[in-house]
C-alpha cells in the first residue's frame, strides 16, 4: 500500500461500534487498522479459514484418491464389489463428519 500521502482521521465509536469492528478484526484475522481500512475501501471481510482447513484438504485428497483407485477397478473389471460400495460410502460420511467439524 502506498503511504507517500498519509492523512490521519480520529474517530469515536460507541462501545456497540467498537464491538462490533473488533469482532470483523478478530474473524478476519486482520489487525484493526487494515481491517478498518479494507472496509473503508469497500472490500467485503470474510472470515479467515479455519486453522484445520490443511487437514481437512488432506483428508479429502486422500478420500478422493481412494474412490478413483475403486472407479479405475470398477471400469476395468466391469463390476463394483460391494466391499467397495461400502468404503465409499464410509468415505463419504468420514469426510461428511469432518466438514461439519471444520
Amino acid at each position: 500500500m502506498k503511504r507517500n500521502n498519509v492523512k490521519q482521521i480520529t474517530i469515536r465509536l460507541t462501545a456497540d461500534e467498537y464491538a462490533h469492528v473488533k469482532q470483523l478484526s478478530k474473524d478476519s484475522g486482520l489487525k484493526m487498522e487494515p481491517a478498518i481500512r479494507r472496509l473503508i475501501m469497500g472490500v467485503n471481510l470474510r472470515p479467515r479459514p479455519p486453522d484445520e482447513l490443511p487437514e481437512l484438504l488432506r483428508q479429502l485428497s486422500g478420500i478422493g484418491t481412494n474412490i478413483n483407485q475403486i472407479a479405475k477397478v470398477a471400469n476395468a473389471s466391469g463390476y463394483v464389489r460391494k466391499e467397495d460400495i461400502q468404503s465409499i460410502m464410509e468415505m463419504q460420511a468420514a469426510l461428511w463428519r469432518a466438514v461439519k467439524r471444520g
